[in-house]
């Protein structure tokens, strides 16, 4: 027990101390990114500090990682370097015993790194994204082109030219409707369709129905069975992606499933979704990286954890990076693009502690 209690001794300090270096160095870099974008919108200095503030919690959640590998690979360094280990080795003590306290704090921290995610993280993020937007001046539009959505259990299929949200009205659109057994039924093609908030469906203007009915192809005006079922609400039709950052996961997965009922592409949006679930398991990763980095020299403690740390930490974050875009292009499942790296640094994790010295 008073190993334990050393053990900690030596490493909560220096947690505390990397978590606050590099998230001070993520908002400093927020900061310089925009800094000139402030200055030409005349941001006061006090709206500028409520941003930073806002994205504190965010850079704690991404410095997390990097934190807690630093510290464990610089505490055990330090103690290799003072020979206190091999003292520790020499009662009996294996490295992995010793170090089995830390394995079982990056699991508590692996699980409160999640909530502190979706029930801290997420409203301020969206907070200061919001408040960055206003003091940039970022307007964003609804309005959007080229639009093809699936509705009604993929029974109706809504193809417009143009959607413009002031008058909630999509241009140049077609109504593709399928029968029980996904069998074309109709096709409507209408100048423009308008939103109709009291009979909550759309109405349209100049529809003709096109219709196959013995062996040829009858123009008749729309029939109100099929101009009834014009119920897709227009937000759907809104240029309004979300950010799966910017949400918990149950409002992720209800945007997803929104995404696959309407036909659009989820992969990218499912990837982020698996991520909030993957990225908190890297703390209990990182600790087993750590621990088979450690004890790597005796000299130049500081500068070999730092730079073993930064550099792990740099090749995780670009593979990562590398699986989610494949993933998002369809060459990959979302599942491997958020959750392969932690699969290939446990790996390598547990080739590094199987050479550690002990």
């Amino acid at each position: 027990m008073k190993l334990v209690a050393y053990l900690f001794r030596r490493f909560i300090p220096i947690f505390l101390g990397s978590l606050g270096f590099f998230s001070l160095v993520l908002i400093l870099v927020d900061l310089l990114m925009n800094l000139t974008n402030y200055l030409q919108n005349e941001a006061t200095a006090i709206q500028v500090a409520q941003v930073m503030l806002l994205y504190f919690p965010k850079t704690c959640w991404y410095a997390m990682p990097l934190g807690v590998l630093f510290a464990v690979a610089y505490t055990l360094s330090d103690l290799y370097a003072s020979n206190e280990l091999t003292a520790i080795f020499s009662s009996g003590v294996s490295l992995l015993h010793f170090t089995f306290p830390l394995l079982v704090f990056s699991v508590l921290m692996s699980v409160g790194l999640y909530l502190f995610e979706n029930y801290l993280v997420v409203p301020t993020y969206a907070k200061k994204t919001a408040l960055q937007g206003q003091l940039l001046k970022e307007q964003k539009s609804l309005n959007k082109n080229n639009i093809v959505v699936i509705s009604d259990n993929g029974k109706i299929i809504y193809k417009a030219k143009f959607y413009e949200n002031n008058q909630k009205r999509l241009t140049d659109l077609y109504l593709v409707y399928r029968d029980d057994n996904k069998q074309l039924d109709s096709i409507i093609h209408a100048d423009s369709a308008i939103w109709m908030e009291s009979l909550n469906r759309w109405s349209l203007m100049n529809g003709i129905q096109y219709k196959y009915d013995d062996n040829t192809i009858k123009a008749i005006v729309p029939e109100k069975e099929l101009t009834d079922r014009l119920e897709e609400s227009y937000e759907t039709f809104q240029n309004n992606v979300v950010n799966i950052a910017e949400v918990d996961s149950h409002a992720a997965k209800i945007y997803i499933n929104h995404l696959r009922r309407t036909g659009l592409p989820y992969n990218e949006a499912l990837a982020e979704y698996y991520k909030k679930f993957a990225f908190p398991a890297i703390v209990f990763i990182v600790v087993f990286l750590s621990i088979g980095l450690s004890g790597k020299s005796r000299k130049n403690v500081l500068l070999i954890s730092l730079s073993l740390s930064v550099s792990a930490a740099v090749l995780f974050y670009v593979l990562q990076m590398i699986t989610m875009l494949l993933s998002k292009f369809g060459y990959i499942s979302p599942f491997m693009g958020a959750w392969f790296p932690v699969f290939l640094f446990i790996v390598i994790s547990i080739v590094l502690l199987h050479y550690a010295r002990t």
